[in-house]
């Protein structure tokens, strides 16, 4: 350690910050990385593929078209995961899906039932577009017979049609509509994801929402911080502090509450023959997070050497200062 510090001292200021997160032991400032321990496998998130049908202006997982780099997980991968999950005692609640778009995934609606069926919460992100409208039938099947234990999470970036376009390209929002006022009329659960990139305040951005819920004939309380999520933007590129062993009590944080705690990714590499575990839904591609191929293998703490560790998961307003 007494290394780090030297070279840390050496070097100037554009350098220390090119070393940021670099290492994952060790801050550029010389200091012992933050990691966190897992609890329990409360969330097992699956990326579903991804390729989606829009090709939107700051997509984290750069989701398109064209993006095959994580390729379709089929129902027999899903299945072995979730006798994992029994046979290890996981004790995990929810399976929750992304993607790309995961309703582009042929084997979806399979997949869903097979975790419903043993008993799961189940989330699925989806851009509500006619990829999920062809499969209206399916769900309300689902519905009928699962009740809110399948739920649904539509992405509406803004309360307007054109700023909304501005993200999402102009023929996203009639069908995001169209599909949240079938979800209402259906009864189903679901909830709204938006984002605040947009200069505006919170309570500004939720009487928006609302507005434009009571309009559109939309039942969700934009006042509710579960029916309408507002998402902060991701950029890599932002200079947040490094996190080590210290901050979390200057932050008052449990490291039990960060994200990685409690929830793993599952991803499917383009040309590789198995899964892989991602220590989180931010990092899909980044091997540094990459755990393993099983549930098992992928229990173990994990070092906080990315940026959105510290600007997401641990300080969110907060700061890393006594």
């Amino acid at each position: 350690m007494n290394e780090k510090i030297h070279i840390e001292e050496v070097m100037d200021s554009s350098e220390v910050e090119s070393f940021k997160f670099s290492d994952p032991d060790v801050t550029a400032a010389g200091e012992q990385r933050a990691a966190v321990d897992p609890r329990q496998l409360e969330t097992l998130w699956i990326n579903t593929g991804s390729l989606c049908n829009l090709t939107c202006e700051n997509c984290y997982i750069e989701s398109s078209p064209t993006n095959d780099r994580l390729v379709y997980i089929s129902l027999q991968e899903v299945v072995d995961l979730l006798d994992e999950i029994e046979r290890e005692n996981m004790g995990t609640r929810e399976v929750a899906f992304t993607g790309g778009e995961p309703f582009l995934n042929p084997d979806m609606v399979p997949i869903l039932k097979a975790c419903l069926d043993r008993d799961f919460e189940v989330l699925v992100l989806t851009n509500g577009m006619k990829t999920l409208l062809r499969e209206k039938d399916s769900l309300e099947i689902l519905h009928q017979k699962f009740s809110t234990r399948l739920k649904l999470r539509i992405s509406l970036d803004h309360y307007k049609e054109a700023t909304h376009a501005l993200e999402r390209g102009p023929r996203s929002w009639k069908p995001a509509i169209k599909s949240l006022q079938w979800l209402s009329k259906a009864g189903m659960a679901f909830a709204v994801a938006g984002r605040t990139m947009w200069n505006e305040d919170e309570d500004s951005m939720r009487a928006g929402y609302g507005d434009m819920f009571t309009r559109e004939g939309i039942q969700l309380d934009a006042d509710d911080p579960e029916q309408l999520i507002l998402f902060p933007e991701m950029d890599e590129s932002a200079d947040v502090p490094e996190i080590t062993n210290a901050c979390w009590g200057i932050l008052d944080k449990n490291p039990a509450d960060i994200m990685c705690a409690s929830s793993r990714m599952v991803v499917k590499h383009k040309g590789d023959d198995h899964l892989s575990i991602q220590a989180c839904t931010l990092l899909p591609y980044d091997q540094r997070f990459n755990l393993g191929r099983t549930l098992e293998e992928s229990w173990r703490s994990v070092k906080l050497n990315h940026p959105h560790c510290a600007k997401f998961c641990v300080l969110g307003s907060g700061r890393c200062s006594a």
